[in-house]
């Protein structure tokens, strides 16, 4: 097959969970003898626009944006992507996100390319666009709904939300966590930063509203566990106020580190030595940071919101009521007292995601479903599996 990609910033991964997901599943369908072109933006790949390069067999081709406006530089790009996709022979054309979606008209009309869709997430919710991104984003919704030939959703909730909202009937593939490689056994980057290993408490993420550090770090503050720190480790993003006030907020309490952006060794190895993870987002699709801190075995907590309960459900972690800092207070300070029970729970976690969560199923799924929208005009409800969090063996056969 011959794949367009569309949505995605960019590859290498630098940051973002579309970009990490796009960077695992495209370089394992060209190793199959698929090809695949990814359309990106040239204020992410640092090339100049129209560039190509390769990056594990995918092709990457680099537009230039409007970098100085983010949510118009996504629009643009992906227009333009939608365009140039639609002059050339793809069989499939896959556009990640609600917001790019929005030009999924342009090739649904002008040629005879299917068109696949990926839900990560209700982006229009997120704090960071204003009234007129929103809106174009809401737009992209009910375009991806009506010109697509498949849809795809990384979480149940999603495909809940579709169908009772559209009656749209799309296919449930999850995303898996991010593989790790080596990192430092004897925690130098750790200490360096005033760490001690498996005493601190680590939020992994954007610091954006929606993801809540905030909350975290006013409850860390209430409840003041002795021996035990906090680290934020993750990206400023565009909601520059937001974390501003909130790095002011941490900078004269010691027990709380701003460790940044993280990648590669250092990321894993600050992954791998906290005492507990937590995530105390109201909004997520399905986090990538939970699922490779669940498989890492590190305890999690997280607030209760349906993708947390889709992963945390069945004593594989624990919840508190989202937004709620009396709840969230509560049960870090049973997290920290009882470090005993949480390791059988870490270990049921670390089983559930090796088992159920796999970029190779992943990918299988996708080309199975890219199969089957070039053989038929809309996925029908046969594709829908059930029950079980990733049933990927049944995907596309009729209970």
């Amino acid at each position: 097959m011959k794949i367009a990609v569309i949505g995605a910033k960019g590859i290498p991964p630098k940051q973002g969970g579309i970009e990490h997901y796009c960077a695992e599943i495209y370089p394992r369908m060209v190793s199959q003898g698929h090809t695949v072109d990814l359309f990106a933006r040239s204020s992410y790949t640092e090339n100049f626009g129209w560039e190509n390069y390769d990056f594990r067999g995918v092709r990457v081709i680099s537009f230039p944006g409007l970098d100085y406006y983010y949510g118009l530089d996504a629009l643009v790009t992906s227009a333009m992507g939608a365009i140039a996709a639609t002059g050339q022979k793809y069989d499939i054309i896959h556009f990640h996100a609600l917001g790019p979606a929005l030009f999924t008209c342009i090739p649904r009309i002008a040629n005879s390319s299917k068109i696949v869709v990926t839900c990560h997430g209700l982006d229009w919710q997120r704090a960071k666009w204003g009234s007129l991104s929103t809106r174009l984003i809401q737009l992209g919704e009910k375009a991806s709904v009506r010109f697509s030939h498949g849809m795809m959703v990384v979480s149940k909730s999603l495909q809940t939300y579709f169908l009772q909202t559209y009656g749209k009937e799309t296919v449930y593939i999850p995303t898996a966590p991010a593989s790790y490689g080596y990192s430092d056994p004897n925690f130098h980057y750790g200490t360096n930063l005033g760490l001690e290993k498996g005493r601190y408490i680590l939020f992994l993420g954007r610091l954006v509203p929606e993801k809540r550090p905030d909350l975290l770090v006013e409850a860390f503050s209430a409840l003041n566990p002795r021996g035990w720190k906090l680290v934020l480790a993750g990206g400023v993003s565009d909601t520059k106020t937001f974390t501003s006030q909130l790095l002011e907020k941490i900078a004269r309490q010691r027990n709380i580190v701003f460790a940044g952006e993280l990648r590669g060794s250092r990321l894993w190895e600050i992954v791998r030595g906290a005492g507990l993870f937590v995530l105390p987002s109201d909004l997520e699709g399905l986090p990538l940071s939970m699922l490779e801190a669940m498989r890492e075995g590190i305890p999690v907590v997280g607030s209760d919101i349906p993708p947390h309960q889709q992963l945390l459900g069945e004593e594989r972690g624990t919840l508190f009521k989202a937004g709620n800092l009396d709840s969230c207070i509560s049960v870090l300070d049973w997290a920290l007292r009882y470090p005993e029970k949480l390791a059988p729970i870490a270990k049921k976690a670390q089983n559930h995601v090796n088992l159920n969560y796999s970029w190779d199923h992943i990918t299988s799924e996708i080309l199975q479903l890219y199969t089957q929208v070039l053989n038929s005009s809309e996925i029908s409800s046969r594709l829908q599996p059930e029950n079980n969090d990733m049933d990927l063996a049944k995907v596309g056969t009729k209970k």
